[in-house]
């Protein structure tokens, strides 16, 4: 008596909590449909104010839908663990550049630890991996163990740090994983601004402050890179910059003046006397700047190791983030810098970053504030440096270069030459999350529009709706009054399955359905199982009352045998699967523990009460 009160509180609490958990999924496709249902009129507007809080909370509480229902982006992106492990090496030549760019081709060609890539090429080559990493006392061993940590650190940081631009971007359930030794694999469920969002993920916010070299020095060294390609028979030809393998087209044919460059120009020995001068000019206010149409040619010819290597020592040529048309009003360039390799201050010190508008209120521009440690270190560089410019370099590219007026106390510092407050937010957002370990890079994206997954969700509830009609129809007329009580448990079972797929914030993707359906037939096999017991015990003379009794206790544990190993298989699909496999791995674990709850205590109480009526009798069973 008391295991039967037991049993028929666990259904009631189990049901009620099911219905409880779905009631935010209602609310929130009511609103939705009522909503649509005043287009962009005002009404519309006034509904969705006056309902506001109610809108939001059903929302947030509702049974959220997968990317392949809802839409919106599949990324694959991969952290660049060769650019990783040339920042953590020191000593570098050029017989370590040339082992890290074969490593970073073999690389790029499988799915191999790089680490394992890396030790290989270094043992090739007969070169200790102590020479350029860590200590000379180290083991080849020990370092590759050391670098692996560095690289498996770097995986799970760049997952985190993606993990909080996504948070700060807006994204409702994103799915961010990762996968082998350097991808990581993002859904994000209703994105519309593809654009946005990709660049949001692959800018690495290296931010650095670093200290303009004078004028002249900069003057002198491009005269210097300008006479060097005149002499080199193929200095303009294209080459690849050491920090992108892919090859760098050399552009068309064209003319320029010094003061106003124009279309890039390729040369060889002959051609021009002024060949770096036929892509980079100096303007009416003495800068070197470079055009739009020139700009990433000139970016990877200064990359080049032999034009780096006629640089003043511990420099850099870097160009400006954005154009500036400096009074022309047809044309814009990009300001050419020379600045100190060595960063002063980076963005580590960076405690908040905020987007706004400057004193004027025309340009956008990040309000940033630092750390205990970057304040002393920001007052004491701006107070050696009054009259001096310090470039904030993001990314590698310069953003602004003021003139140090006084010394800053304070912390505070301005990144401005930004176009839009769109993308004052992205900063903000990024210099938030902070710099990711090493560069990402996608390396495949798949976009799922609105109106696909409007059809995917359409087909899914079809294929739902009419497994689900198959199998009640079928026993119904196979097994008569007890395929009733089977039916019913067949309902509670999704119930439970999508109220714990809302209560825990989990997504319902097409993958999911197809685990719906398939659980609609192991809880149907269940009884089925039961059922042909107790027709046999029927056969055989026993009562109703004993038949029933007998199969449940004899089925019982070829069922538990048949869920438990399903159960198995289902939570090795989750630990080994990514993405669609997990979405049906989940359901079809959640609607296996649903299964067997609702076969051995539902039905069986069902049962019981038809029993205590006198309501069951050898025909229920067919």
């Amino acid at each position: 008596m008391k295991n039967k009160r037991f049993n028929l509180l666990l259904i009631a609490v189990v049901t009620i909590v099911s219905i409880w958990s779905l009631i935010p999924t209602w609310q929130d496709y009511t609103f939705t449909k009522q909503l649509n249902s005043f287009g962009t009129s005002r009404d519309s507007l006034s509904y969705a104010m006056n309902h506001r809080d109610d809108i939001e909370n059903a929302r947030k509480k509702s049974l959220k839908l997968g990317l392949d229902l809802k839409g919106g982006m599949h990324l694959v992106m991969e952290v660049d663990q060769v650019d990783l492990f040339e920042q953590k090496a020191w000593n570098k030549d050029a017989k370590f550049f040339s082992i890290m760019d074969t490593v970073r081709a073999d690389a790029a060609a499988s799915d191999a630890r790089v680490i394992d890539l890396l030790a290989s090429e270094f043992k090739k080559a007969n070169i200790p991996l102590s020479r350029y990493f860590y200590d000379i006392r180290n083991t080849d061993q020990e370092i590759v163990g050391k670098l692996q940590k560095e690289s498996e650190d770097a995986l799970n940081r760049a997952k985190e740090i993606i993990r909080n631009r996504i948070d700060q971007y807006g994204v409702a359930e994103p799915v961010i994983t990762t996968q082998g030794s350097r991808k990581i694999i993002i859904e994000l469920p209703g994105v519309s601004d593809e654009n946005r969002v990709r660049n949001l993920l692959k800018g690495t916010a290296k931010l650095e402050f670093r200290l303009l070299r004078e004028q002249e020095v900069l003057l002198r060294t491009l005269d210097r890179i300008n006479t060097y390609l005149a002499q080199n028979g193929t200095a303009m030809q294209a080459q690849p910059a050491k920090a992108d393998s892919s090859a760098v087209q050399a552009p068309a044919a064209g003319t320029a003046s010094p003061a106003t460059p124009a279309a890039p120009v390729a040369n060889v020995a002959g051609q021009s006397a002024k060949p770096l001068y036929d892509l980079v000019g100096i303007n009416q206010y003495g800068i070197p700047v470079t055009s739009s149409q020139s700009k990433d040619f000139v970016s990877a010819l200064f990359h080049r190791a032999d034009i780096q290597a006629l640089l003043p020592p511990d420099t850099e040529l870097v160009i400006s983030a954005k154009p500036d048309d400096y009074g022309n009003k047809t044309q814009k360039f990009y300001t050419i810098y020379l600045v100190r390799k060595t960063p002063e201050l980076t963005g580590g010190v960076i405690t908040e970053a905020k987007a706004t508008f400057g004193a004027q209120g025309a340009q956008p521009e990040v309000l940033m504030s630092m750390n205990s440690e970057g304040t002393s270190k920001w007052a004491r560089i701006t107070g050696a440096n009054i009259g001096k410019r310090v470039a904030i370099v993001l990314d590698g590219v310069v953003y602004s270069a003021p003139v140090v007026q006084s010394k800053i106390p304070n912390g505070n510092s301005v990144i401005n030459g930004i176009e839009s407050i769109e993308e004052a937010k992205d900063l903000e957002i990024v210099l938030k999350a902070g710099a990711l370990p090493a560069p990402v890079r996608i390396t495949e994206e798949r976009t799922v529009g609105p109106s696909l997954g409007a059809d995917y969700i359409r087909a899914g509830m079809l294929s739902l709706l009419w497994s689900f009609v198959a199998v009640s129809g079928f026993m119904l007329v196979y097994y008569k009054k007890a395929g009733i009580a089977a039916n019913i448990a067949l309902v509670l079972n999704i119930l439970i399955v999508l109220s714990v797929l809302a209560g825990f914030n989990a997504s319902l993707s097409l993958p999911g359905i197809a685990g719906i359906v398939l659980t609609i037939g192991m809880a149907v096999d269940a009884n089925v199982l039961i059922y042909e017991r107790v027709r046999e015990e029927l056969a055989e003379g026993k009562s109703i009352a004993g038949a029933v009794t007998q199969g449940y206790d004899r089925a019982f544990s070829s069922i538990l045998d048949s869920h438990v190993t399903t159960l198995v298989a289902a939570f090795l699909l989750y630990s080994y699967g990514i993405g669609p496999i997990q979405g049906f791995a989940v359901t079809l674990m959640i609607g296996t523990s649903a299964s067997l709850f609702t076969a051995i205590v539902v039905t069986r109480e069902i049962f019981n009460a038809l029993l205590s009526k006198s309501l069951l009798s050898d025909k229920s069973f067919g």
